[in-house]
């Protein structure tokens, strides 16, 4: 399993801009906080189901200090890419990022649901387009199961109990692998939107496994698992079936991360945590050149005092009016 992760500023502190600049002297630094879900559940998943656990990141120097927490709380190796030569631009992260994972070749990516300092949400899932990965978002459960272990009948005489990719995400429709993978899970199936029709239709079922392998991108890990994840929406929880490899993104509730342990600090020192530059990953002009530009960072204007009106209940109904149109531009004058 591959984690993207971000060091991002302290919830705690206080964000000061200097010559249209953050400034970051003093600053505490910490993993992003839904960063932190992602990689939790990644341990988890390894406890439960073995393999390893690689914590890729793209920034500065000082974020190997993210890095090696993640290897205390248990990460087995670490990646940092150097963003000295990449423009401050999520397409050119995303694409450095996609190279790494490439040719880590793993089984599932996860990544949290953005993050803090920006808020975007958008890197992990252009990762996900780059390699033709199919993708769930926001995920509050994440199991790992065989082809064959599909969630049981639903016994109420009601729909299958799962929902197809797309349906349950409109985030992919964009995504290259959804050649397939739009079409489905129950209609992949053979056509069946009831569970219990498919474990009486062995050839559907078979059908629908070799339709799901065929949404994988270039190399072909874990083939005959799915991801199930869970997701709430506004019209409820949903629960979306995802051929591996896949990339998730983690949702607050979906796990509470565990702390480093001295053990784990101690041993994170002998873990492999490798530095690349962006020269290394022999990515394109066009990867590099931009999509947007910041053309100012600036600090909300700061709040005005308040005003109290005086008079009768009439006479600060008609001031109120007058301020409203006056001041804050509400109304018209007329």
């Amino acid at each position: 399993m591959v984690v993207l992760l971000k060091q991002t500023f302290d919830t705690e502190e206080k964000i000061e801009l200097v010559n249209g600049s953050v400034a970051e002297d003093h600053v505490k630094f910490i993993i992003n906080p839904y960063d932190e879900y992602a990689l939790e559940e990644a341990l988890r998943l390894r406890e439960k189901h073995g393999g390893s656990v690689t914590v890729v990141s793209c920034g500065p120097d000082r974020a190997g200090e993210a890095l090696r927490t993640a290897l205390a709380m248990g990460a087995d190796e670490a990646v940092l890419v150097a963003d000295n030569d990449l423009p401050d631009d999520g397409l050119a992260i995303a694409a450095a990022l996609a190279e790494i994972v490439k040719s880590i070749a793993p089984d599932l990516v996860l990544a949290g649901l953005f993050a803090i300092d920006r808020g975007a949400g958008s890197i992990a899932l252009q990762v996900a387009e780059r390699l033709h990965l199919p993708h769930a978002s926001a995920a509050l459960k994440l199991d790992i199961r065989e082809c064959d272990e599909l969630p049981e009948a639903n016994t109420s005489g009601g729909n299958s109990p799962y929902t197809t990719i797309l349906e349950a995400n409109a985030s992919v429709n964009s995504s290259p692998a959804n050649g397939v993978v739009k079409e489905g899970v129950a209609e992949k199936m053979g056509g069946c939107s009831d569970h219990h029709h498919l474990d009486e239709n062995p050839r559907a079922k078979e059908a629908g496994k070799r339709s799901m392998k065929a949404a994988l991108p270039d190399w072909e890990a874990a083939s005959e698992l799915i991801a199930s994840v869970e997701r709430e929406t506004e019209w409820g929880i949903e629960t979306v079936l995802l051929p591996l490899p896949a990339l998730i993104t983690a949702q607050q509730g979906l796990n509470e991360p565990r702390y480093p342990s001295l053990p784990g600090i101690m041993k994170a020192k002998r873990k492999s945590l490798r530095h690349l530059t962006v020269n290394e990953l022999h990515l394109t002009a066009d990867d590099l050149t931009p999509r947007s530009e910041r053309l100012a960072l600036l600090t909300p204007p700061p709040r005005a005092a308040g005003k109290k009106l005086t008079g009768t209940p009439e006479e600060q109904t008609i001031a109120l009016v007058e301020l409203l149109c006056s001041e804050a531009k509400l109304f018209g004058a007329d």
